[in-house]
């Protein structure tokens, strides 16, 4: 297992490093390289990323989350009304980071006590938030967000030597998650319920909590990552997080999460959600449409799956010689 999760990380790191030498030559002038663009990257990287750590976490667990964009959509459009009154703006965050809580709570507890696929759930949740979002979104005049307290802008999307803030927020959740999956018992338990949820189940592990847990985690950090975009963009805008429910799911699977459950590394994962992120930059840097971008994360799902699994078997085969 050791040696899968060594070549898996390795792998992923040697392509991350080769579309970041192929985009920087191609780039005209080689913006690409330069700080400003870097500066872009690492915010557009942090707040997709940290969403792609809880989503990747999901996975390893067995589950999937449709809701992502939904969830990201409706906890910025809260932030926005909560701004708008006279609520202190740290209790306001929390009560966002508490929505997202409820919401991955409520996608747990449909998916495991009503024994519904995950897909399928998250799939209604997604539909359900957009809706309620669509309904009481204010209009154009009414988006904008204006935070009166500079500490509060500081912390979430201030500078710390030239670095962005959420870079060292993702570097931070990255560090944490990392050391729970592989450090702690509940890394254990996760990677125990995607692998077998039965055996794990006879082995006195909570598995419905610890999906629970999970689902809850991806809510928070959707919550934490719509906060610091609309502070960010400084409004509320219906475009926020579209399209990476799919996105995160590539960034993980592409880091060597399993589709299936039980298999997958915080580093690995971290390096996919890299990956995905310059992918987009650097296509926009080239000029290229947007919608090229699928077709390559399409094209890199299938490639890796297809090099996890040959890389599996040809270590099983060494292992038995």
């Amino acid at each position: 297992m050791r040696s899968i999760i060594y070549h898996r990380s390795f792998s992923v790191f040697i392509a991350f490093t080769a579309v970041l030498v192929l985009f920087a030559l191609l780039c005209p002038g080689y913006y690409f390289t330069t700080w400003e663009n870097i500066k872009i990257i690492l915010v557009m990287v942090s707040e997709f990323c940290i969403v792609v750590l809880g989503v990747g976490l999901l996975m390893i667990s067995g589950e999937f989350d449709l809701s992502i964009s939904a969830t990201l959509l409706f906890c910025s459009l809260i932030f926005l009304r909560l701004s708008q009154t006279e609520l202190n703006l740290f209790l306001s965050t929390l009560i966002v980071l508490g929505v997202g809580l409820f919401i991955g709570l409520v996608n747990g507890v449909i998916t495991i006590k009503g024994r519904i696929p995950s897909f399928i759930t998250t799939l209604g949740t997604m539909m359900l938030w957009i809706g309620i979002t669509n309904i009481f979104s204010p209009p154009g005049a009414e988006r904008s967000i204006v935070i009166s307290v500079p500490l509060f802008s500081t912390i979430f999307t201030g500078k710390v030597a030239g670095v962005p803030v959420q870079f060292l927020w993702f570097i931070l959740i990255a560090l944490i998650l990392g050391i729970v999956l592989h450090f702690h018992k509940l890394g254990c338990w996760v990677y125990a319920t995607g692998g077998n949820k039965e055996a794990a189940r006879a082995m006195g592990i909570k598995t419905d909590l610890v999906k629970t847990i999970c689902f809850m985690l991806v809510g928070l950090l959707c919550a934490l990552s719509a906060i610091m975009q609309t502070i960010y963009a400084g409004t509320f805008f219906v475009g926020i997080g579209t399209g990476w429910n799919l996105m995160a799911i590539a960034g993980s699977v592409i880091g060597g999460a399993s589709l299936f459950g039980g298999r997958g590394n915080m580093p690995g994962i971290v390096l996919g959600g890299l990956m995905i992120s310059v992918i987009e930059n650097g296509l926009t840097m080239l000029g290229i449409s947007y919608f090229w971008a699928w077709a390559v994360y399409g094209s890199l799902i299938l490639s890796f799956i297809l090099f996890y699994m040959y890389l599996e078997k040809r270590l099983v085969v060494v292992g038995r010689r």
